[in-house]
């Protein structure tokens, strides 16, 4: 009997970051994310080539990133963003505006690593001491699921892992880091 082969591993190309990321510190991910929530609200303008997005819709397209800003971020920001008081914010210096949130979001603390640690063992049923913890994977989501005595439809768990691994297959699972993000997002953490 021939060995068995191994299926194929369900691997998406890695996107690249760009010049701009790469400037503001952020992934390719965060970077198209930023891109998603301008284009929510973005209008065409000549020499734009992502177009602009009214000053009055900035914090809107912020808290659509979960980076809600203060009122007084947000008067700083428009005054950075439409010095000239246009009306109108191009889409490199929001970008700069959203990746300096961010990493101050990231930075203002949050959970600890032992929390983060701590929730990701809950999800994945492993025990406190055990180092290598693999991946959250569509098994450990359904038994999540069948502990709170929730019916959800293996097509949204599959989804769920999906989106939080950035498309990289549902057998890839979700890491620690990438549970910590989407928790972030989420709001279950600062």
């Amino acid at each position: 009997m021939p060995p068995k082969r191994k299926a194929p591993a369900d691997t998406a190309p890695k996107e690249r970051q760009s010049k701009l990321a790469k400037e503001h510190n952020i992934s390719a991910r965060e970077e198209r994310e930023i891109k998603e929530a301008f284009g929510l609200f973005a209008e065409p303008m000549e020499d734009e080539k992502e177009g602009v997005i009214p000053t009055k819709d900035v914090r809107r397209a912020m808290i659509a990133l979960g980076l809600p800003p203060t009122k007084a971020e947000l008067k700083e920001f428009v005054e950075i963003l439409d010095p000239d008081e246009e009306g109108y914010a191009a889409y490199e210096p929001f970008v700069a505006i959203c990746a300096l949130k961010a990493h101050a979001s990231r930075d203002a603390g949050g959970p600890g690593a032992d929390e983060v640690d701590e929730a990701f063992r809950l999800f994945t049923g492993a025990g406190s001491g055990d180092d290598n913890e693999g991946p959250l994977t569509l098994a450990h989501l359904k038994r999540v699921a069948m502990t709170l005595k929730q019916d959800v439809d293996d097509q949204l768990l599959k989804d769920m892992i999906l989106e939080a691994n950035g498309g990289a297959g549902v057998g890839k699972g979700v890491g620690r880091a990438e549970f910590e993000d989407v928790m972030r997002r989420a709001g279950a953490w600062k």
